[in-house]
């Protein structure tokens, strides 16, 4: 991926990203934004895309072969038998881009990450 910087927003991060990660990365983006709550913005975080509410929530990049989530290591130990697989490691999941994006998964580990952050405001 071409590094001129860190991105200003996300529209900038994707437009330095070469297809087909590109579309992998637009679909993941639309996924997140459908299970996040409607005030959670965008932001980049650790020079990768990423959604905050209430905190940053969730982060999206892309690679060389793969683009990977990161909802953190509690997710995805919580979803653990979900992601049988999938290339996981502590806060990561890895998605490759000449496979069907598994849209479903990815918005219940993304709305396991919004309930994991409002439990623990309870607490």
């Amino acid at each position: 991926m071409n590094r001129k910087g860190v991105p200003k927003n996300v529209d900038e991060y994707l437009a330095r990203v070469p297809e087909p990660a590109r579309s992998t990365l637009n679909k993941i983006r639309a996924v997140i934004r459908s299970a996040v709550p409607p005030e959670a913005t965008e932001t980049i975080s650790y020079r990768i895309p990423a959604f905050r509410y209430k905190g940053v929530r969730v982060w999206f990049a892309a690679f060389s072969d793969h683009c990977s989530l990161f909802p953190t290591a509690s997710v995805i130990e919580a979803l653990k038998k979900e992601l049988e697989g999938f290339y996981t490691s502590k806060g990561t999941i890895h998605f490759p881009t000449d496979k069907p994006l598994p849209a479903a998964l990815i918005k219940r580990l993304v709305k396991a990450r919004v309930a994991d952050v409002e439990s623990k405001k309870r607490h």
